[in-house]
């Protein structure tokens, strides 16, 4: 009897959409108002970040495996796990004659570096320093206090997620020529998702602006859309997009199927302050939740799931690195609007 309720309860989260096509959408550039989305970066990039950068994926340090390796503004990186599975990091130039360190191999949870074989534990030698790290679960992050400039934090700033275990997460990285602060903006500009990416977002309204005051606790953006699924079969939402810090953009689904998901876009500075052409890592991580007893299911195909969302994501950043790219190459000669 219990069971025959449930089944007359459940709902499907798939909604047929009467709304107008592309062209009739309302238009909303007078919504999208510069000084707006130029505000709401201002205090963005405003917020401190504690010198610490997103480098990549969790899996991409895995334990028993080879080393990984990331610049950051201009730092080469490398990271890898201890015997234990303890995150280590420092430069990526070896100490005696500068081979990079990503290429060399991880012997007992020790980097040996391929050229001579020093090998490093992880604690300071021969003027080779380790870098503070963190591992959350989902993503791998280092302190780089050379890069950032800041006053250092002992933990990076990482945005609230469904509880571990809850979820299914995906990590997708692109590389752009723009800075991290293109990638940023285009993040903080929610008008543009069914416009310029008509096949996976419709019916976009923004209901809430940020307040713009410096205090303001509740600077976000709310938005009500639908994710399309196929032809004009959607999941309507309501979702909140935020800048913790930064070089992050967090869009979380406050309502509607999958609330608590969340969206973490952070924007990773690869070349230096002294690059001519400047390039930026997006390194995205998309959190997914339900609270629907098949999402059981759904955790349990999470390997078959994870190239999914990877491509999801790969197909949006395809034209929001156009985006990102556009805007640097305008502010970069003095043509950008405003």
């Amino acid at each position: 009897m219990g069971e025959r309720a449930d089944k007359a309860r459940w709902t499907s989260p798939l909604r047929r959409r009467r709304g107008p096509d592309w062209a009739e959408q309302t238009p909303t550039w007078r919504a999208a108002r510069p000084a707006l989305i130029a505000g709401a970066l201002k205090r963005a990039s405003a917020r401190p970040s504690g010198n610490w950068f997103v480098v990549g994926a969790s899996r991409d340090v895995r334990p028993g495996g080879g080393p990984f390796g990331r610049t950051v503004g201009g730092v080469e990186v490398v990271l890898w796990r201890s015997e234990a599975g303890d995150l280590r990091a420092g430069p990526g130039i070896c100490p005696h004659l500068g081979a990079p360190l990503r290429d060399s191999r991880v012997v007992c949870g020790t980097l040996v570096c391929h050229w001579h074989g020093l090998a490093l534990d992880g604690s300071a030698f021969a003027g080779w320093q380790p870098y503070p790290v963190h591992d959350d679960g989902v993503l791998v992050w280092a302190r780089l206090d050379g890069v950032g400039g800041e006053e250092p934090s002992e933990r990076p700033v990482v945005p609230e997620r469904p509880a571990p275990g809850a979820g299914v997460d995906a990590v997708f990285t692109a590389v752009g020529r723009c800075e991290p602060q293109d990638v940023v903006a285009n993040r903080l500009d929610p008008w543009h998702g069914s416009w310029f990416h008509p096949y996976s977002f419709v019916d976009l309204t923004v209901v809430r602006e940020p307040g713009g005051g410096e205090d303001d606790e509740d600077d976000a953006f709310v938005v009500d859309v639908s994710f399309r699924v196929a032809g004009r079969l959607v999941v309507p939402v309501r979702a909140e997009f935020t800048a913790p810090g930064p070089r992050t953009v967090v869009m979380r689904i406050t309502d509607g199927e999958g609330a608590t998901s969340v969206v973490e876009t952070h924007a990773t500075p690869l070349t230096g302050p002294a690059g001519e052409q400047p390039r930026t890592a997006v390194i995205e991580a998309a959190v997914a939740t339900s609270d629907r007893r098949g999402f059981a299911l759904a955790r349990a195909a999470a390997p078959v799931l994870r190239p999914l969302m990877r491509h999801t994501a790969g197909r949006l950043w395809r034209d929001d690195l156009a985006y990102a790219e556009r805007r640097w190459t305008l502010r970069s000669t003095g043509r950008f609007p405003g």
